[in-house]
């Protein structure tokens, strides 16, 4: 590999290490063929529109910088991309939070029907979860909507009116 290679990315090397130690590799697909990178490193940026990488190292090749560089327009792109990303996340939480609402109004409707309903039945009832149920029932707990009334096992549900 020399210096006006890398410049011209005509990067061949004929001088193995341990041939045999990169043979074994390859086999166990921990290596790919030799040079494949530069070429794949050079087809990425080409079709992602960036400019060509700049390769250095010196004539002992004691070392080797690899300078990649941002295209025209990534960054706008980038915020565009995050913003779709909030936007989604946002309609995501407003979903969740509608579905929460609705389940607690079930919730509460199926208390004031019958005050011994348990967690199980409401989780089979609206099909959701009992660990979902569970959340739920807690929140309208704090939230002061509802009181249990007597032992886990054998009491009922109070609902409180707003």
């Amino acid at each position: 590999m020399t210096i006006e290679g890398l410049k011209n990315y005509k990067v061949t090397n004929r001088r193995y290490r341990n041939r045999r130690i990169g043979e074994f590799l390859k086999e166990l697909h921990l290596t790919e063929g030799r040079n494949t990178g530069f070429k794949k490193i050079l087809n990425a940026l080409d079709k992602n529109g960036s400019p060509k990488p700049e390769f250095e190292t010196d004539e002992d090749h004691s070392y080797f910088i690899s300078r990649f560089f941002v295209r025209e327009g990534f960054y706008d792109e980038d915020v565009r991309q995050e913003q779709d990303l909030s936007d989604r996340m946002s309609d995501k939480m407003s979903e969740q939070k509608e579905s929460s609402v609705k389940s607690s109004v079930k919730i509460i409707e199926m208390m004031k029907n019958n005050s011994l309903v348990t967690a199980e039945q409401i989780a089979s009832e609206l099909n959701i979860s009992l660990r979902a149920v569970e959340k739920q029932i807690r929140n309208l707990r704090e939230k002061g909507q509802i009181v249990r009334v007597g032992a886990d096992n054998g009491g009922h549900w109070e609902v409180k009116e707003k």
